[in-house]
């Protein structure tokens, strides 16, 4: 999704990284300006053409940038590696979500949080059977976008719980579904979790969350 900011959520989901942080789908970089407490990002793009429009972008970045050409089902770092990982708008094409999701678990560290804002299936059922009709024609010509994931469904069967989520319409796109939110890998020792770096910012993956706004 090509837009500077995108209603601020570009800066509110950039903005929750800190640390060492992944960016799958990282397109030509519009997420780099709203990097504030970033020691490094990995900028994993598997379009050389497309992460070549943004080299003026990471050219003048604040922060070291290492590009990655790779898919999201492959990620070229090891175990424990990173704090955060952020998404904005790239689940819906990926054509192993789950595979993804399970690399960026594996990557995560047992601090770290996947942050994402995504869009996809509606719970509005009819608008989400209408989703689920189109999707095979209109995934054909959208870069394999596909509107009828679920994607909270997605994550959480990937091994994550989530910190907070939101689902909600999006405004004159009745096609469009949104989630967004911090989602921390599962552990099996959930209630001695480390925190690192991140402290008590982090206590709240120890809890259910609210799950936002429904539709």
């Amino acid at each position: 999704m090509g837009c500077p900011d995108c209603n601020g959520t570009r800066s509110d989901i950039a903005g929750k990284a800190s640390g060492v942080v992944l960016e799958i789908g990282f397109g030509s970089g519009y997420n780099l300006p709203f990097y504030k407490n970033v020691k490094k990002l990995y900028a994993l793009e598997p379009s050389q053409e497309i992460y070549d429009l943004g080299k003026d972008r990471v050219a003048s970045a604040a922060l070291p940038v290492e590009y990655f050409k790779s898919s999201a089902e492959d990620i070229p770092l090891p175990d424990h590696s990173v704090d955060d990982v952020v998404s904005t708008w790239v689940l819906c094409s990926i054509p192993d979500a789950k595979k993804a999701l399970k690399e960026i678990a594996r990557i995560l560290k047992p601090s770290g949080r996947f942050i994402f804002v995504e869009h996809g299936l509606t719970q509005n059922r009819f608008m989400a059977m209408i989703q689920r009709l189109i999707t095979p024609v209109t995934s054909k010509f959208t870069g394999n976008c596909h509107l009828d994931r679920k994607i909270d469904d997605l994550i959480a069967e990937s091994g994550f719980r989530f910190e907070s989520l939101e689902k909600f319409p999006e405004s004159g796109r009745p096609l469009m579904f949104s989630y967004r939110g911090v989602a921390v890998v599962r552990l099996p020792y959930s209630d001695d979790r480390p925190h690192g770096d991140h402290g008590d910012e982090r206590a709240g993956a120890l809890e259910e969350p609210e799950l936002g706004r429904a539709a």
